[in-house]
């Protein structure tokens, strides 16, 4: 999805890609290229609307996974992780050698999680998760289910672990925390920015996605 109707010229434009993919925030951008903040920010918000339009173009596959839930924002008194007042549920889906998926769930119930599953999985694959009461509804759902135990072992026999999406989760929350507090409203672009930073490799090979995305 091009970024049309951009009063910024190709040159600001290119810049702009550049900081994002530096992680400078749109104030700060702005500031350096010389443009106002408020199309600097206008910029950036169109730019995450193309990433989650990128992101959201992946099929079903049959292979090998790591499934886990986090949670973001919120009230940090009180209960932390799995019922945290004021946060954001989040479901992470990792392919093996291959990319992470991630979207903001109504909660960590079985029903809801096997739904957000299916989007990504076919039945049969390998899934490893960890030991939530929630994952059980795996073993008589067509998957080959295995479980982390993290009070006794991190990684365990034949690749039992889930460290790719664990991974994913503080590097995520690592980016967002430059951000010194995002709208709710929002929070589903920011997560596919860091899906983004994920699963495209190095800093010069985002710039190079991104360039080709936004028509630059």
């Amino acid at each position: 999805m091009a970024i049309t109707r951009c009063r910024i010229s190709k040159i600001q434009q290119n810049k702009l890609l550049e900081l994002f993919v530096a992680q400078v925030t749109a104030r700060t951008a702005a500031d350096l290229i010389g443009i106002h903040r408020n199309s600097a920010a206008l910029y950036y918000h169109k730019l995450r609307q193309c990433l989650a339009t990128r992101m959201a173009e992946i099929e079903p596959e049959l292979a090998v996974f790591e499934c886990d839930e986090s949670y973001f924002g919120g009230v940090r008194k009180g209960k932390r992780g799995r019922g945290a007042a004021g946060k954001v549920c989040v479901f992470g889906i990792l392919k093996r050698g291959g990319r992470v998926y991630a979207l903001p769930v109504a909660d960590a119930s079985s029903k809801t999680l096997l739904t957000a599953l299916k989007t990504r999985v076919k039945a049969d694959s390998v899934v490893y998760t960890d030991n939530l009461a929630s994952y059980n509804i795996l073993d008589v759902s067509g998957f080959k289910h295995h479980r982390v135990n993290h009070t006794k072992t991190f990684v365990g026999r034949r690749g039992n672990h889930i460290n790719g999406i664990e991974n994913f989760w503080n590097q995520s929350k690592r980016v967002l925390r430059k951000y010194n507090g995002i709208p709710r409203k929002n929070f589903f672009l920011f997560l596919k920015e860091c899906e983004f930073r994920f699963n495209y490799g190095t800093p010069r090979e985002q710039l190079s996605t991104l360039q080709a995305w936004v028509g630059l």
